[in-house]
């Protein structure tokens, strides 16, 4: 049987957890990560090597990896606050900023670590320079920077990415492009709508693919809505934005949440960039021509809601298998 290619495309931690889960199954599997993250240690070491913030690219290659539990944990050591110049820096921040530089490409640095950390699966940075994130708010006021868009109070209507070197239109890191037109299924997220997901896919190149793709495309819909980004969002808005930004109903099928999440249960102090839980609008959905897979995705851990990534692979399995036929 021919193994179905699977594209993952987002950043952040919710499509590592994903990911994890997704590299046990018989597919080809290919995560797209953005790079366009300026806060914490990837902004400060993009804006001292001028390289591709690592943070995202860390943790996508040890979800994809079947390195021991001890080596994530030496990858994933943070300095303490007392270490001067490298406080606050995770060590495999770091060594894919070495390995960078001296290969001269993020972009070549983790195919590199990739091949040395025995990962399962393809890991492209969407593009292979440090890109700038804008944020267009619907009254017309501009933020540049993903650290600084959730702390403008307005309801964001595009974002876009200029090359931070620059100023000019990003481009798609090598075989970015070929990926998702080889791609069987091509899935969305989890993670923040407008810092994680749109970064990769407003890049021309890889927006132009998605429209030309013969993929199934899956979005798994976030289960909270985020402060600074979709607060008051329905499922059916962030399929809607997800469209818009590409110029054509891009989404095929959309997992939803369906189990609530027990009231009081959040912890606010420790996951305060979450609201509420994202209300459902199947009638909006089914205007957008999404077939809706309605599900117990939810998985609770340490005060915050999370997808249970393996529901969430079952359903992936289930369409690409279906792809196959």
């Amino acid at each position: 049987m021919i193994k179905s290619n699977v594209v993952v495309i987002g950043g952040g931690t919710g499509i590592s957890v994903i990911l994890d889960s997704l590299r046990k199954e018989k597919i080809d599997l290919t995560a797209i990560v953005t790079v366009a993250d300026d806060g914490g240690s990837s902004g400060r070491l993009r804006s001292a090597i001028d390289i591709a913030p690592p943070g995202d690219l860390r943790n996508v290659l040890i979800a994809m990896s079947d390195m021991p539990g001890f080596y994530q944990d030496i990858l994933q050591y943070r300095f303490d606050e007392s270490d001067g110049a490298l406080a606050g820096h995770p060590l495999g921040n770091l060594i894919i900023a070495a390995v960078g530089e001296m290969q001269g490409s993020t972009y070549t640095a983790i195919q590199t670590l990739s091949r040395f950390f025995h990962v399962r699966g393809n890991i492209y940075p969407s593009s292979d320079r440090a890109l700038t994130l804008h944020a267009v708010f619907t009254d017309g006021h501009e933020v540049q920077g993903e650290s600084q868009i959730a702390g403008y109070k307005g309801q964001i209507d595009h974002v876009y990415l200029t090359e931070t070197s620059t100023g000019e239109a990003p481009l798609a890191s090598d075989k970015v492009v070929d990926s998702i037109m080889d791609a069987d299924v091509i899935v969305l997220g989890p993670g923040s709508l407008f810092t994680s997901i749109l970064p990769n896919i407003v890049i021309p190149e890889i927006r132009e693919a998605l429209l030309k793709t013969k993929a199934h495309v899956i979005y798994v819909c976030n289960i909270m809505t985020q402060r600074g980004e979709t607060e008051h969002f329905t499922d059916a808005d962030h399929v809607r934005v997800l469209n818009e930004h590409v110029g054509k109903n891009l989404i095929d099928t959309v997992l939803i949440n369906c189990e609530q999440v027990p009231q009081e249960y959040m912890n606010s102090n420790k996951f305060d960039e979450y609201l509420v839980q994202v209300v459902h609008d199947f009638p909006a959905l089914q205007e957008q021509e999404v077939a809706i897979i309605s599900n117990n995705f939810l998985k609770l851990v340490n005060g915050g809601a999370f997808h249970d990534a393996q529901a969430v692979t079952d359903e992936i399995i289930k369409i690409s298998q279906r792809k196959e036929l």
